[in-house]
Order: structure tokens, then sequence, then C-alpha cells
């Protein structure tokens, strides 16, 4: 008898690990990798647009002139979506972010004009107001119990009326400002060969190099995330849940004061009506970043990227002569598929 014909066939697997496994489709391994890397969708989703729009704008989407503008754009919207994204990950969210930032920016520049004080002091003042309106927002929610929509929608109201009240809807020019003023820092022009972005752009950069390091290395980076999963489980393992809720919200604030203050030099001056679409294009740059609306997964680079996506079908869509309602359809689209996509990339292993 051959060798070949005493061979016994393979035993078939009895664990029920190696049945999944043998079960599996490639559509679940492409789930389980955008469960383990989130920033993949959100970058693939950048570099299609990308290419997109490079054949559809005429040669003039991929100019350094235009990457320039668009990174410059993109900064404001980038600095306020890391306080977004830090709070989302607790399972909350932020309706108040815009009127946050208008508030602090106009009581930075108002301050210094009004009161003679240098620039400087006058951004301490604006980001210790935004930390204050954040402890605010988190003893609504942790102290009073508020749902976080309800009490980030009311302080929505509250925040624009107050800055409207203390500015008297007025705009204070950068002549009134100063044009050396340190609060119109982030606007200086930086030149990389033929494009030029603003300093604004290097303090977003910064900031996400930092609060990337503190999510992924710190205690309280680690309590985010385990808050956002199970806040109960959390509460249960020792983590002053209360406390984290408080900070996410209170380091949201002095982040939308910083963004602020590169507002106030992307436009090199403060108005009550600028950036009046940030407070849901924060939520969109989030949630197309791949950060789970039910907190606990997802990673702060997703989150640029997914700013980057929202300025990019932004210019995008205007080069190639799109009305600006259908501008507003398209990024409603990517919200709505985003959010089908984390939806079934949470049902990993169920």
């Amino acid at each position: 008898m051959s060798t070949t014909e005493n061979k016994s066939p393979a035993a078939p697997p009895t664990d029920a690990a190696a049945l999944l496994r043998q079960n599996k489709t490639p559509l679940d391994y492409v789930q389980h990798a955008l469960h383990k890397y989130p920033v993949i969708s959100p970058a693939l989703v950048l570099l299609l647009s990308c290419l997109v729009f490079t054949y559809l704008g005429d040669g003039r989407f991929q100019q350094p002139s235009t990457i320039g503008i668009m990174l410059q754009q993109t900064a404001v919207l980038a600095t306020l979506a890391i306080g977004q994204t830090i709070i989302i990950l607790t399972a909350g969210i932020d309706l108040a972010v815009g009127t946050a930032m208008l508030l602090t920016h106009l009581v930075m520049a108002k301050t210094a004009v009004d009161w003679g004080i240098p620039g400087f002091v006058a951004f301490m003042i604006g980001a210790a107001l935004g930390m204050g309106l954040g402890l605010f927002q988190g003893e609504l929610i942790t102290r009073i119990g508020l749902p976080p929509f309800i009490a980030t929608l009311g302080t929505f109201y509250i925040f624009s009326s107050l800055g409207l009240v203390y500015s008297n809807a007025q705009t204070i020019s950068k002549e009134a400002i100063g044009e050396d003023s340190f609060l119109l820092w982030t606007g200086k022009s930086i030149s990389i060969g033929s494009m030029t972005i603003t300093t604004g752009v290097l303090v977003a950069l910064a900031l996400y190099v930092v609060f990337a390091y503190l999510l992924s290395n710190t205690a309280w980076g680690l309590h985010v995330y385990a808050t956002g999963d199970d806040q109960e489980a959390a509460r249960l393992a020792g983590i002053n849940t209360t406390r984290v809720l408080i900070s996410v919200y209170v380091v949201g604030g002095l982040l939308y004061a910083i963004g602020g203050w590169v507002q106030l030099g992307r436009s090199l001056s403060a108005s009550s009506n600028a950036a009046t679409d940030v407070n849901l294009e924060t939520i969109t740059a989030v949630v197309i970043g791949g950060t789970s609306l039910f907190g606990g997964r997802g990673k702060l680079w997703g989150t640029l990227v997914g700013a980057l996506i929202v300025t990019v079908f932004r210019v995008g869509l205007s080069l190639a002569g799109v009305n600006v309602f259908y501008q507003n359809f398209a990024i409603g689209a990517l919200i709505i598929v985003a959010v089908a996509l984390d939806t079934w990339i949470r049902r990993v292993g169920k």
C-alpha cells in the first residue's frame, strides 16, 4: 500500500476559536481590521476624495496655494475637534463648541482693546474663561444629571447670547487689536516652497501630538476610554468617573479657547458671526474620523483626517462648481455613512 493511501484525512477543528476562523469571510477580516485600526477608513476616504477633486477641479485643487488655504481653514476646525473627540470618547457630546469658541475669542479681543492689556494676558483670560465654561457644562451633566445633549444644547444658546451681549454684536478689527499683538500671532504666514500656511496650522498639529500622547500613554487617557466604554464598570474598577467627565469638558473648554485664538489669527478680527457651522462640523470630523458616538473607541489622528475630509469636501465641491446646498447634502451623506459604518464595526465578535 502506498504512503499516500496510508495518510488519514486532516481532523476538522474542534475548538470554537478554530471554527470561527474557518468560517470567516473576507468581509469579516475587513470588519476586524477597521475595528482595530479605526483611522484606516477615513484615510481611504481622504485619499479617494483628493483624487476625485483633483480630476474635477480643472487643475486648481492640487495647486500649492489651494492646499495652503485648506490647511489654514482646517486649523480652526481641527483644534476644536480635539475637544469634541475627548468628550465623545466618554459617550458624551458638546453642541456648544462654536459658541464657546466665539465667546472666548470675543473676550480675548475686547479685553485687550478695552482694558489695554497685553495680548498674552488677554489670551490667558480667554483660556480661563473657556475652562470655566467647560466646568459649568461638566457640573450640569455630573452633579445635576442632565444628559450631555440637553446640557450642551442649553449652553449653546447661553454662550451665544453672552457673546452677543459682551461684544454688542460688533466686529473687533485687527487695527483695534494691534497687528503685532500676541492675539494675532497665529495668523503669521509661513512659506513652504510655493505653499503658504500660518502658525495656527503648527499650533493645531502640536496640540494633536500632545493630546494623542495623553490619551494613549497616561492614566487620564486610559480612564477617558474606560469611562466611555462602560461607565459603570469603570466606576466599579475604582475610576472616579465623575472627575473624568468634568475633566473632559474643562479640557474641551481650554481647547475651544485655543481654537478661538487660532480663529483670531485666521480672520485677523473677532466677530460673533465667525465659523457659524463649526458646531456640527466638529461632530462630523470626529465621526468621519472613526471615533464612535457610543464612546470608548477612536483615535485622535482619525479626527485630524476627518477635519481634513470636511475641508476637502467644502473646497473641492466649490472648485467643481457644485451649489452650496448640495455641498451640505454631501456632508450629511458622509455623516450617515460614517455612523452606519461605525455601527457595523462595533458588531465585531457579536
